[in-house]
């Protein structure tokens, strides 16, 4: 089986104070973009569209069947939010883009981007795969931990704040209003979205 290297630049905007972790991106042939989250079926940007513009098509290109990066970089390097994934190099074990068909050959250097996002106040893990990566390499208590829960854990001198929330994949039976809940009310608590926060 061929060893992936991951195909994008990790995405990390110096004011960066959400770190988004996915595990690794579907294989090319399903993408409808060269960026993160490329699947024309995949719900991350109708989410982000749907809590902070009231329309989960925002970021979507629906005549052309894909997003609009043109508006969605400027967005995300506005609000600070940084985007990467927890594997660095994979094998897929049967050729789907699923977690349970991942093999990770080398993960991403997580200290490392933390390291680069001073002002990093929380990290959200989107799927099963990247919470077990993340919290066994900072040896994070994730038992018990329910939809919308975040654990605090500690790197370097900060406190930090891990976020489980429903991943955007279609695959995850959800309606993209109700995933949307979830992740509003993370960025409500991390001061993205409204006056609360860290």
């Amino acid at each position: 089986m061929d060893i992936e290297t991951h195909p994008f630049e990790p995405w990390l905007p110096k004011n960066g104070r959400l770190l988004l972790l996915g595990t690794f991106p579907p294989a090319p042939k399903r993408w409808c973009m060269d960026w993160y989250y490329p699947n024309y079926t995949n719900d991350m940007w109708r989410i982000f569209g749907y809590i902070f513009f009231g329309d989960k098509l925002h970021f979507v290109d629906e005549e052309n069947k894909t997003y609009r990066l043109s508006l969605l970089k400027p967005f995300l390097q506005e609000k600070g939010i940084a985007i990467f994934d927890t594997a660095l190099r994979i094998r897929r074990t049967t050729g789907t883009a699923s977690d349970k068909d991942l093999e990770i050959v080398e993960p991403a250097d997580l200290d490392g981007m933390l390291r680069s996002l001073p002002d990093c106040k929380a990290v959200l893990a989107a799927g099963q795969l990247a919470t077990k990566v993340f919290t066994g390499h900072y040896g994070i208590d994730a038992r018990k931990m329910k939809m919308g829960d975040y654990r605090e854990f500690s790197f370097e001198g900060r406190v930090l704040r891990l976020y489980r929330q429903p991943s955007s994949s279609r695959a995850y039976p959800m309606k993209v209003e109700k995933k949307a809940e979830y992740y509003e009310q993370m960025f409500k608590e991390i001061g993205l979205l409204g006056e609360s926060g860290l």
